[in-house]
C-alpha cells in the first residue's frame, strides 16, 4: 500500500512540475505552514537579495520584544535623522522629527512597505534593547539575525531593517527556504497575521511641527483577499527583482480517529524570489500547491526521507 501511495505521489508530482511563467522565478518554495514540509521548490537554498521581505523579520523582532516586555504598541516613536535618505515615491513621506505610534509604524512597514517606518522601528526598539555598546539600529539588526539563527535560517544575513541593498558595503541575503521558515514563524502570531491581512488602513501621526497628519495605506500585495490569501509581504529592488511571500488557508481537516477527534490546519506559504511577474507566478504556484497538498494529505502527510523546514 505504501509503495502504491508513493508511486501516486510521484506521478502527480511529475504532472504538476512547473512550466512556463511559473518556472521563471530565480527561486521558490511551496510549504505547509503547520509542519514546514516543502511540497515543491526550485533553488530553495540559493542565496539571493530579498528586498522588503526583510521587513517580516523586522516586524517579528518588534512584536516579540513588545510581547516579552508587555509594551503598549501605542507607544510613540520619533522618526530619526537616518530615515531622511530612505524616502521613496510610494512611501508615506515621514520627516525626521515626526512622531508615530509603534502600531501605526508596523502597519506602514508591512502594508505600504515604508522604509522610513522600518528604520524608525529599528531605532526605537534597538534603543530599548541595547546596552549602549552598539548604535540602536545595529542592535536591532543584531536581534534580527539572532531570530534567524533561532529559526535555523542558516543562509540568511540581515544588514538593515528595511531591505535596501545599495547602502551597505556587503550584500544582505536570504533564501526561499529560510524565508519559508520565517513566514511560518510569523504566521503563528495572530498580531502579525492581522497587520499583513489588511487591504487599506488610515494611520495618524504627528508632524515634527506638532500638527496632526494622516495617510491612507494601501497594501502592496495585490493578491490579498483572492484565493483565500491573507498575507504576507512584497519586496523589490534592482538586485532582488520582484519578490513575494503569500499565505493562504482553507478550513481545517477534521476526522475521527478512534475516540480522538483530530483537527489539522491547512495553510500554505509560497515564497517567490527574483521574479519578473510575481503575482501571476505566486497565484499559479498556490493553485498547484493545493493539488500537491491534497495528494500529500491523502498519503498521510509523510515527511520521512524528505527535508522539512522544522
Amino acid at each position: 500500500m505504501k509503495s502504491l501511495l508513493s508511486a501516486l505521489l510521484l506521478c502527480i508530482g511529475v504532472a504538476l512540475r512547473p512550466t512556463g511563467a511559473v518556472a521563471a522565478a530565480a527561486a521558490y518554495v511551496i510549504s505547509d505552514d503547520t509542519t514546514g514540509y516543502i511540497l515543491e521548490s526550485v533553488a530553495p537554498i540559493k542565496k539571493l537579495q530579498v528586498g522588503s521581505l526583510t521587513k517580516i523579520a523586522t516586524a517579528m523582532v518588534v512584536l516579540d520584544w513588545a510581547e516579552a516586555r508587555s509594551v503598549d504598541l501605542g507607544q510613540m516613536a520619533t522618526v530619526p535623522a537616518s530615515a531622511a535618505n530612505l524616502a521613496t515615491p510610494a512611501g508615506i513621506g515621514f520627516q525626521p522629527g515626526d512622531r508615530c505610534s509603534l502600531r501605526e509604524l508596523l502597519y506602514a512597514a508591512m502594508m505600504q512597505s515604508d522604509n522610513q517606518a522600518a528604520e524608525t522601528l529599528a531605532e526605537h526598539v534597538g534603543r530599548a534593547l541595547g546596552s549602549g555598546e552598539l548604535a540602536p539600529v545595529d542592535e536591532f539588526v543584531k536581534q534580527m539575525n539572532a531570530l534567524a539563527r533561532k529559526l535555523g535560517m542558516t543562509r540568511t544575513r540581515f544588514l538593515n531593517a528595511h531591505g535596501l541593498d545599495t547602502l551597505e558595503r556587503t550584500l544582505p541575503y536570504s533564501t526561499a527556504e529560510d524565508l519559508a521558515k520565517l513566514t511560518a514563524y510569523a504566521e503563528g502570531h495572530s498580531a502579525f497575521r492581522f497587520y499583513v491581512s489588511q487591504k487599506e488602513r488610515k494611520i495618524a501621526y504627528e508632524s515634527a511641527t506638532g500638527e496632526a497628519a494622516a495617510f491612507l495605506l494601501r497594501n502592496t500585495n495585490q493578491l490579498i483577499g483572492t484565493d483565500d490569501i491573507d498575507g504576507v509581504k512584497t519586496g523589490t529592488t534592482r538586485r532582488a527583482g520582484q519578490c513575494l511571500v503569500i499565505s493562504a488557508a482553507k478550513p481545517p481537516d477534521s476526522r475521527q480517529v478512534g475516540e480522538r477527534h483530530e483537527i489539522t490546519p491547512r495553510r500554505l506559504n509560497i515564497v517567490v524570489l527574483g521574479s519578473e511577474d510575481r503575482f501571476n507566478e505566486a497565484s499559479a504556484l498556490l493553485r498547484r500547491g493545493w493539488q500537491l497538498y491534497n495528494a500529500w494529505a491523502a498519503a498521510g502527510r509523510p515527511t520521512k526521507g524528505w527535508k522539512g523546514l522544522r
